[in-house]
């Protein structure tokens, strides 16, 4: 018979202990020790009880296209992500900042599964009651003849009901909050989470379950647990957006069943999330014209096209050194283009304070960008109105030489469609471009001293009408 034993695991970094420490020496992370227990000849604690059939290899030829069957779920944006709907057995992890939709997301996606399917499913919680659930269910107004609600956080009792249930979808809320009983630690720590999920991916693709588990995150934006429950997963999904704002982004860092490049988006309203077929306008202010510091950019998330609004203000500092003050746009970045601005465009900017926001909630990580915020930056300091219809795409270098940006063509074919008709681009783009797109004015830029110069008095009578 194997003999049991036991180490001490930190949470934070992994590191292995026989005793319990309330330090970790490696990491120096206070609390961090769980305890873990395991057999001596490798088999752990929890497979006692696993009882899953070994179906054996099969070669590539002989496994049909039924083994690997897709389902719409019919939330449009959602599908669009994990690459045209879930795959049968799939485990997918949904993590997001509290109160930010995660739970009001599967509601509806399970909602609309079970009216299109007509399978069983079970909604798992260990963080709401069965009141509050069917309350949302009812609010949601979601089919819920065939969706079963359990309040529960064991694991061995949650895999009772699934035995006896049968149902084709399963929800877990959350995976921080389950607890397997063939380890002691308390639930949330690294053992626990490794447990429980490797117990889910054990039982549910064997028995074609697909599930979704819901993620906590950390204050730095990943999900809490270790590393390994992302690997373990077939899909990973965040679910971002401001809280104060109506607009959720979900985005996919990992799937093994389609691209990563695809971006689903959403607006909550008080009935739920409603699928947003046309992101560009919600980005963009009708009256764009009006004011000065604000231009726009077009970037690319997966196959769509998105037009995203920067504002800028500065204004005159009054603690000496001038502050830099980002939402949506990373701090570094913008102290890289704003010592671009003061060497090449002649500007002081060091005793000014420096705000810049990214309209909608949109978190701008692409260079693509780097134009459009420039010009923003100028906009606000000159107090010239960017007239409406333009677009500025290009990266721009330490040096302040702008550079072309990758799928190009894709970004003007939907300025077309969106009726813009100026577009400031780099040298090297536009003689790619040229004469493919009717309609559109191209305005050539190789470095950033040419765009200062459409920023000046001799031009506004021309492009830069004058807010004054």
């Amino acid at each position: 018979m194997a003999k049991l034993l036991s180490h001490y695991l930190c949470s934070e970094c992994h590191y292995q202990a026989t005793q319990w420490s309330g330090q970790c020496p490696d990491c120096g992370e206070w609390n961090s020790f769980s305890k873990e227990q395991f057999y001596k000849d490798g088999a752990k604690s929890g497979e006692a009880g696993r009882s899953v059939e070994d179906v054996g290899p099969k070669k590539s030829n002989e496994i049909s296209s039924s083994d690997y069957q897709r389902t719409l779920t019919g939330i449009s944006e959602f599908d669009r992500v994990v690459g045209g709907g879930l795959v049968e057995g799939s485990l997918v992890l949904i993590g997001g900042e509290p109160g930010i939709g995660k739970s009001t997301l599967l509601t509806e996606i399970v909602g609309s599964l079970g009216e299109k399917t007509e399978e069983n499913i079970l909604y798992i919680s260990g963080e709401e009651s069965q009141s509050q659930i069917a309350s949302r269910v009812k609010r949601l107004k979601a089919f819920d003849q065939r969706l079963y609600i359990y309040n529960q956080t064991n694991w061995q009792k949650m895999l009772t009901q699934i035995n006896r249930i049968k149902p084709k979808f399963l929800v877990v809320d959350s995976i921080q909050t389950t607890q397997s009983s063939n380890l002691d630690s308390a639930p949330g720590t690294s053992s626990q989470i490794r447990e429980v999920t490797y117990e889910l991916m054990t039982h549910m693709k064997a028995q074609k379950i697909t599930t979704f588990v819901i993620g906590h995150i950390t204050k730095e934006g990943a999900i809490a647990g270790p590393k390994i429950l992302e690997h373990m997963v077939d899909t990973v999904i965040y679910f971002e957006g401001d809280q104060k704002n109506d607009y959720r982004l979900l985005r996919a860092i990992k799937n093994r069943f389609g691209n990563t490049n695809e971006v689903g988006l959403f607006e909550m309203k008080e009935e739920g999330l409603f699928s947003v077929s046309n992101p560009s306008k919600l980005f963009t202010a009708n009256s764009f014209g009006k004011w000065s510091g604000r231009s726009l950019t077009c970037i690319t998330e997966g196959s769509r096209s998105l037009f995203v609004e920067i504002q800028s203000l500065i204004t005159d500092g009054k603690y000496g050194v001038g502050k830099r003050t980002t939402q949506g746009l990373d701090s570094n970045r913008l102290s890289l283009l704003v010592a671009i601005c003061e060497k090449h465009c002649l500007v002081s900017l060091g005793l000014s304070d420096v705000f810049i926001n990214i309209v909608g909630g949109i978190k701008l990580d692409s260079r693509e960008s780097d134009l459009a915020v420039i010009a923003s930056l100028l906009s606000s300091l000159r107090k010239f109105c960017i007239p409406p219809g333009t677009i500025f795409i290009g990266e721009v270098g330490l040096t302040g030489e702008i550079r072309a940006s990758n799928r190009l063509e894709c970004r003007l074919k939907e300025c077309q469609l969106m009726g813009y008709n100026l577009v400031f681009l780099s040298e090297h783009a536009i003689k790619e471009v040229q004469g493919k797109f009717p309609g559109l004015t191209f305005i050539s830029l190789k470095h950033i001293t040419e765009l200062n110069n459409y920023f000046t008095k001799e031009t506004v009578s021309e492009l830069w009408p004058s807010t004054e």
